[in-house]
């Protein structure tokens, strides 16, 4: 983590120039104190630096000294410059890494592309926690992502259904969806997912592994997701839909799921209403999706969902009157 600071403070001295000691910690986000010891390492390591006592003083490089960046295309590079996402880096204990990685470009970048890297970051911003919802513990995330870096199997304590049991495993890789992180591992030769706000606790055994030859995190965890969305659609309902609600349907339910149901649906009845037949959940849930297509859906079966839904009309009419 130090080595990384150090790096950062090199290419933003390098960007700015001249700096206080305090803007260079305020930009680093340590204390004055931990800048000043910092510094020194720079200059025990033979970096050219010039610090000025007083008002006006601060530390600088000496004029000349520069460094190259090479590899990167200009367009790489603003990419990478407007690449922020900072609370889940910060999370994975990667945060200094990327405040090294753009004070590097922005001390390299020609004046024109440093304008438009700025100008791109303040166009696009990515805030991946859902609304409405704490964010998920991640006491334990910086060990995991440390033992999915170096190969370290773990032994861990996993919560759920009120009981902890214990695992250990060969962490593989780590995954942010829509605010909350998981743990794709290898247990016993299978993959499984944990999710990391139910895990108490982190032990690294001390030992290496080897990781499955061919294994794709981004490709695995597609699939599973995909998997898993198909298994909570476990009921078949069906429905009657006014062109509005066929319309509708892909915008209320999972697209996917509804676009295969109304290929799969029949011609338009006498009233121009189709019958389609899409997988939801339990009744209730079933229910509480399909109000979103409002009067221009009539569901027709299992009774359970019929009820649940009609019983929910019911009371919004009640509530209104």
């Amino acid at each position: 983590m130090r080595a990384e600071r150090l790096v950062a403070l090199l290419f933003t001295l390098y960007s700015k120039r001249s700096a206080t000691v305090a803007e260079l910690a305020e930009a680093l986000g340590v204390s004055e104190r931990t800048m000043h010891r910092d510094i020194a390492a720079l200059r025990d390591a033979g970096v050219p630096l010039w610090t000025e006592a007083g008002r006006h003083g601060g530390v600088r490089l000496v004029e000349g000294w520069r460094t190259q960046l090479d590899g990167l295309t200009s367009r790489e590079a603003v990419a990478i410059f407007a690449m922020g996402v900072p609370q889940a880096l910060a999370e994975l204990g990667l945060g200094t890494a990327m405040s090294a990685a753009h004070a590097k470009l922005f001390a390299t970048l020609p004046p024109a592309l440093r304008e438009q890297a700025q100008g791109m970051s303040q166009r696009f911003h990515l805030d991946a926690p859902g609304w409405f919802r704490p964010a998920d513990d991640t006491e334990h995330l910086a060990a995991i992502a440390r033992a999915v870096w170096e190969q370290r199997r773990l032994r861990i304590g996993y919560g759920r259904h009120g009981r902890v049991v214990q695992r250990t495993l060969q962490p593989l890789g780590i995954v942010l969806k829509a605010g909350v992180w998981y743990l794709v591992a290898e247990v016993d030769g299978d993959f499984r997912t944990y999710r990391l706000a139910r895990i108490d606790e982190v032990e690294e055994t001390g030992e290496r592994f080897e990781r499955p030859a061919g294994f794709d995190l981004v490709g695995w965890w597609q699939r599973s997701s995909a998997q898993f969305e198909q298994s909570l659609r476990t009921v078949p309902v069906q429905i009657r839909l006014s062109p509005l609600g066929v319309r509708a349907l892909p915008a209320v339910l999972d697209a996917d799921g509804a676009v295969q149901a109304l290929e799969q649906a029949g011609p338009p009845d006498q009233d121009g209403w189709t019958c389609v037949t899409v997988e939801l959940e339990e009744p209730a849930i079933a229910a509480t999706q399909l109000i979103g297509l409002g009067d221009e859906v009539e569901v027709l079966a299992p009774p359970a969902v019929r009820a649940a839904f009609v019983a929910m009309v019911q009371r919004m009419a009640d509530r209104h009157r």
